[in-house]
């Protein structure tokens, strides 16, 4: 997709996710020069309804060819600049399915329409000043928010909650270069930099860089979640530890051990982080073929997963078998869950070692479960990755840029405070005030728009 000529052509898509015998309201989006010309072809609105913007009307699509009644829809007109996009923009708001949206849509495209490319209505609002860089992004960040805390993050990026202060970093960037290079241009006529004043005008720029960088990995954490593998040896109530969580029976549960072959996963929401959840087959030689697949996939997702639940069954207690797991793990951010406690002995054998931390757990009786989740967030808090209260959340796009940067930043002090010329300061305030300006898209290549907005989904 190319920024280039994208204003000159009108656009169309599907703009609401289709589910084949399901969804009771389909949308059919247009947005462009043609878009109320392409509209008049196809609907007829009944009666003396007035096609004036921010109206919505009802009628009948039909084909203008065979005059064939193709759907009973409202139509919904917002016209430029108070659109989305800042076109003329045009919505059919039809009956959901497959169909009525699919031969619509086709209808847009034979009347001149062409299908729009991923994310091709919000590049549009981008290029035509609606939103910011950073807004657009939050828009993605939206739609696939998996948490109530991710969600409310990406509204407070589309607010500008991320693109006031770095405009503002930004422009005070900006102030101090002009003041640089009006002495390099006017030294005679102009009193001596203060020296003083621009130290410290980029200590206070780069203390905030640095502060809007450490919410790097909460943003992270907030749009991927966090993936947990539940490991162990056979029949220790991986399966059943997942259905407890999960408040599900996605897993077989069963007395024979190996009666998970493969990889079942779960998702869930954890103190406002979503979680991946993988119950892994039992890990041990096997001599089925299958279950070596099984094992071998086991292996795989424990070495992958950011924290590994290890599970040890408390009836027999640590065994050959838990330390072998626990020495392929170990490395890994890990929990020790024995399970089944409520049939442990009342001797129960202790560990060999200390295993911090350890939780117990009655997963058939769905015990536990919030110790569990306890321990899992106490974890993510050691790592520094808690996802509460934010008010933004950089993506990694926005930390690159932020660390480019800070670089600068640095460079610049380090100019000064070895005494080095005004013009070797402009160096590297120049690629500051490049790298913020990345961020907003105040400076921003096309390729990065490509890149960025490939990512949305069409419609959108």
């Amino acid at each position: 997709m190319t920024a280039t000529g994208v204003q000159s052509n009108t656009i169309a898509a599907i703009a609401t996710a289709i589910v084949p015998q399901q969804g009771s309201v389909g949308i059919v989006r247009l947005s462009g020069a043609e878009a109320v010309a392409i509209a008049r072809l196809l609907f007829h609105a009944p009666g003396h309804q007035s096609w004036e913007s921010h109206r919505v009307l009802y009628g009948y699509i039909r084909d203008p060819q065979t005059k064939e009644l193709v759907d009973e829809a409202l139509m919904l007109l917002m016209l430029a600049p108070r659109s989305y996009t800042r076109e003329d923009v045009v919505e059919f708001h039809c009956h959901g399915g497959i169909m009525a949206v699919q031969r619509i849509l086709q209808l847009c495209l034979e009347q001149g329409a062409r299908l729009a490319e991923p994310g091709e209505f919000t590049l549009r609002a981008f290029l035509n000043g609606r939103l910011d860089l950073t807004q657009a992004e939050s828009i993605a960040d939206l739609v696939g928010a998996r948490s109530p805390q991710a969600a409310q993050t990406a509204l407070a990026g589309l607010q500008g909650k991320l693109a006031q202060p770095i405009r503002q970093l930004r422009a005070t960037c900006l102030e101090i270069l002009a003041e640089v290079e009006a002495r390099i241009d006017f030294e005679e006529d102009l009193p001596p930099l203060d020296e003083a004043q621009v130290k410290t005008q980029l200590a206070q720029v780069l203390a905030e860089v640095e502060q809007i960088l450490a919410t790097a990995d909460q943003g992270e954490l907030l749009r991927t979640g966090l993936k947990v593998a539940i490991v162990g040896r056979p029949n220790v109530g991986k399966s059943s530890l997942l259905n407890a969580w999960s408040r599900s029976d996605r897993a077989i549960v069963t007395d024979l051990p190996g009666t998970t072959r493969d990889v079942v996963e779960s998702q869930l929401v954890v103190g406002g982080i979503p979680v991946q959840v993988l119950d892994t087959a039992g890990i041990r030689e096997a001599t089925d073929q299958v279950e070596k697949i099984g094992v071998e996939r086991s292996r795989q997702a424990a070495q992958a997963a950011d924290l590994v639940l290890l599970t040890i069954d408390a009836q027999t207690g640590w065994t050959t078998a838990d330390q072998e797991i626990f020495e392929q793990v170990q490395h890994r951010p890990l929990i020790l869950v024995i399970n089944k406690i409520d049939l442990a002995p009342s001797a129960f054998l202790p560990l060999p070692f200390q295993i911090d931390p350890t939780v117990e757990t009655a997963a058939a009786h769905s015990q536990g479960i919030e110790a569990l989740e306890t321990a899992i967030l106490e974890t993510v808090k050691a790592k520094n990755l808690t996802a509460g209260n934010l008010d933004l959340a950089i993506n990694q796009r926005q930390a690159a840029a932020l660390t480019r940067a800070k670089t600068a930043l640095q460079q610049v002090q380090t100019t000064i405070a070895e005494h080095l010329p005004l013009d070797f300061w402009t160096i590297d305030l120049r690629s500051a005030i490049q790298a913020l300006g990345e961020i907003t898209g105040e400076e921003v290549t096309e390729s990065v728009l490509d890149r960025i907005f490939s990512r949305f989904c069409i419609g959108k």
